[in-house]
């Protein structure tokens, strides 16, 4: 065996690993939300997630693939590789296509399982199938060809989102906040004079125990993404990965003491989330005191984005807004402050961010990706939605909300 072959085989064992680590993070959507919501309704977000699974995966075997990472047309679509078929030259890894698009089709997953958790207890599942059709086939894979295939023209311009705080967190957050807008409020969420009604979680332990399973499953989402065992950056991505979910918890717990008076459990679990978010577009090109400033700043953020949606009566159950749109916005503008030369020398482009002496160029950049791909996602979702209700109900009738969708819808 020559070195180039044992190359390819260490290559592949790592993403294969590293995708069914993030594919395990569905299970961690699942306990999460699930434990955020109420128990009536706990088995209609497993259904969901199972659909995430399967509909994601093969749509985005039969076109999404093809439109995110085929032969580029005009820098905003590509035209090859549906079916994993035609020409994919362009593509030049150290791994199979199959291999990259296991990997690839672990992201879309996640994607719309962000947005399920938005519209969670009111969502007709019929109507929640077609749009994650339009998710996973068209919404999120012409997003992540402007910023991650070549030719794409965001990534032209020279955008940088290492693993998704803006490809896949701020467009699904965005996408969040659009279906959450579109579909209304829980009944009794809001009082007619527009006070909050609390929704208590029907089991923090098992919403915790998703969160830990999905923080497992960021090693692999993150660290994955060099697409190579051998790279030398994978400890430095793990240990930014770690202290960034570590701040974004810490403070949140500190920032709820003060305000609140009480640590708050939902608010913590989400806010080690959000510094998981925050630090997915830089993990590998900021250093370890900047990844503690994004965790904690994301946390912080995530509280009072929680609470200015509240007070708009836009009702998130899970705070999927808050923790994916929110902070992947500063996870991704943070790169053009915080990315070191010498980490981003790897890629080949050497960037700095402001910080670092690289004036503005790389944060103009990034403030124009993330908000082209957010507005995308919000648009493209209302739209989607505004279509899929002229074939069928989007929100289940008032009956079955209240009975529950466990029984109303599943049976």
């Amino acid at each position: 065996m020559d070195l180039q072959t044992l190359s390819q085989g260490l290559d592949t064992i790592w993403v294969v690993l590293t995708a069914a680590m993030i594919l395990l993070m569905e299970g961690g959507f699942a306990l999460l939300e699930a434990g955020f919501v109420r128990q009536k309704n706990a088995v209609s977000i497993i259904m969901k997630v199972f659909v995430d699974i399967t509909f994601g995966a093969l749509v985005f075997y039969f076109i999404g693939f093809a439109f995110m990472y085929g032969k580029d047309m005009g820098g905003f679509i590509g035209t090859t590789g549906y079916m994993m078929g035609g020409d994919l030259s362009h593509i030049s890894l150290n791994i199979s296509l199959d291999t990259y698009w296991l990997f690839q089709a672990a992201f879309v997953i996640a994607v719309i399982s962000i947005v399920s958790g938005a519209v969670a207890e009111r969502i007709h599942f019929r109507a929640y199938i077609l749009f994650t059709i339009a998710m996973t086939g068209l919404i999120y894979p012409l997003a992540g060809h402007w910023v991650w295939s070549a030719g794409g023209w965001l990534g032209a311009l020279g955008m940088i989102d290492f693993a998704g705080s803006a490809v896949i967190h701020a467009l699904g957050g965005f996408s969040a906040l659009a279906a959450a807008m579109f579909i209304g409020p829980r009944i009794g969420r809001f009082t007619p004079d527009g006070k909050v009604n609390i929704v208590p979680p029907s089991n923090l332990p098992l919403a915790s125990v998703g969160a830990f399973i999905l923080w497992f499953g960021w090693f692999g989402f993150n660290s994955g993404s060099t697409l190579s065992a051998t790279n030398g950056s994978i400890g430095h991505i793990a240990v930014t990965t770690m202290l960034a979910a570590s701040a974004g918890g810490a403070t949140c717990i500190l920032f709820t003491m003060l305000r609140y008076k009480k640590a708050d459990p939902p608010m913590v679990i989400n806010g080690s989330l959000a510094g998981l978010v925050g630090i997915t577009a830089g993990a590998a090109f900021v250093s370890d005191g900047a990844a503690i400033i994004i965790g904690a700043v994301s946390g912080v953020a995530m509280v009072l984005a929680t609470e200015f949606l509240e007070s708009k009566l836009i009702d998130d159950p899970v705070g999927a807004f808050a923790v994916h749109g929110v902070s992947g916005s500063i996870g991704t503008l943070a790169l053009g402050l915080f990315a070191k030369p010498e980490l981003t020398a790897g890629i080949g482009k050497g960037y700095a961010g402001l910080f670092y002496g690289g004036g503005w160029s790389l944060l103009g950049v990034q403030a124009l990706g993330l908000a082209v791909v957010s507005v995308w996602g919000f648009v493209l979702t209302a739209g989607f939605l505004w279509l899929i209700k002229r074939i069928t109900p989007v929100r289940v009738s008032r009956d079955e909300e209240l009975v529950g969708l466990d029984v109303a819808i599943h049976g």
